[in-house]
């Protein structure tokens, strides 16, 4: 067994990963040979991640508020507590919080000597976002 205890430190999600307050905290790195990382990340309402990729996949379960994901050329999706989401290896895609909601999630991650973890691609623009479907 190992205990990792926290330092503290919430990290604030980068501007060229995200637009809009974005809060990062590690939950998981385990040593070689695993290849997991898990990040727990708060979206404030409107906050989202810039289009990106997982060249060995993400999945993402959400715990709290209402969000949006969406894969490149397909529909804007509404995610909620319990939904969970699988993107699949190199599939560009972006989630992030509801106009008027906070949205959080761990996301689980995999990467290895040959592989990295993301792949960070354009912002998602303000009229992509605002395509979203109206949100309860």
């Amino acid at each position: 067994m190992q205990i990792t205890r926290s330092p503290g430190d919430t990290l604030k999600g980068p501007a060229d990963w995200f637009t809009g307050d974005v809060c990062i905290d590690a939950v998981a790195a385990a040593p070689s040979p695993s290849r997991v990382s898990a990040a727990l990340v708060r979206f404030m309402p409107g906050a989202r991640t810039h289009w990106h990729r997982h060249p060995l996949s993400q999945t993402v379960f959400v715990t709290e508020g209402v969000g949006l994901c969406r894969r490149r050329g397909g529909p804007i999706e509404v995610i909620r507590p319990g939904d969970r989401v699988l993107f699949e290896a190199d599939e560009e895609h972006r989630h992030g919080a509801a106009p008027n909601r906070l949205m959080v999630h761990p996301a689980i991650n995999e990467a290895d000597a040959d592989h990295d973890v993301v792949h960070w691609l354009t912002p998602v623009t303000d009229e992509e976002y605002a395509a979203a479907p109206t949100v309860d």
